[in-house]
């Protein structure tokens, strides 16, 4: 009797045993299973966030600065930005300031090169400028060319320089009498003929516009069956011009 109850209780201890053996086992599996799931997770993150890292740095425009070289900031861009915008205008102004002053030059240099002219004498023009064609000349019976105007205007009447210049003649001409020549520069002359005898001025004087050269005479002896008039001639580089091409509308 003895030796079954013995027998029975070590049966029962090993079963007892048994089952905090199967406990344990459990648990170890489950724990070990956990730390797998942890570990699997874990990997999954990290590999997650590598590629999203590696995308980021694939579409990224890298460059590489030097060691020592300064590194502009979004605040000196701004800054640098804004200055080239100051430069830029202060060149365009120095542009259209300069631009401008070449403009007046320009204009200055222009206007030296016109001049423009008045009338000898008020009065219409009796005989016209024709140097072309052949006119009938009362006075000589003739017929011949006109290489001037005859402008109609009392005798006595003062003449004025045309425009500003410097007398290069004044003699006794055959044919037209006391005649003065002015140069008016660029190649242009002025003449004066029928004038009265010994007028007011004399070669290498220099006139302005407008100044009393002479008055109206009757020395023209190839025009004395006109009325009074002032025998007025232009050349230009030494050839005869038209008078009315250059003086205002009469």
């Amino acid at each position: 009797m003895e030796n079954k109850k013995g027998a029975g209780a070590k049966a029962g201890s090993l079963e007892g045993k048994g089952f905090y053996i199967v406990l344990f086992l459990c648990a170890a599996v489950i724990c070990v299973s956990a730390w797998i799931l942890i570990a699997n997770a874990g990997t999954n993150v990290e590999d997650d966030t590598a590629e999203a890292v590696a995308v980021d740095i694939s579409e990224a425009a890298v460059t590489i600065v030097p060691a020592g070289y300064p590194v502009e900031t979004e605040e000196d861009a701004e800054t640098a930005a804004g200055a080239e915008s100051e430069d830029a205008a202060v060149s365009d102004s120095e542009t259209t300031e300069s631009s401008a002053v070449e403009d007046v030059e320009a204009q200055a240099v222009l206007s030296s090169g016109v001049v423009s002219y008045v009338w000898p004498v008020s009065g219409s023009v009796d005989v016209p400028y024709s140097i072309q064609t052949l006119m009938y000349d009362a006075t000589m019976a003739d017929w011949r060319t006109h290489d001037g105007i005859d402008i109609a205007c009392d005798l006595g009447t003062q003449v004025i320089a045309v425009a500003a210049g410097t007398v290069v003649s004044v003699e006794s001409d055959e044919l037209y009498g006391t005649t003065g020549e002015i140069d008016h520069a660029n190649g242009i002359h002025s003449i004066y003929a029928n004038l009265a005898s010994e007028p007011p001025v004399s070669v290498g004087d220099t006139v302005t516009m407008g100044q009393i050269i002479g008055s109206v005479g009757s020395t023209a002896i190839c025009e004395t069956n006109q009325v009074s008039h002032l025998h007025f001639a232009m050349t230009s580089d030494g050839l005869p011009a038209d008078p009315t091409a250059y003086l205002p509308a009469a």
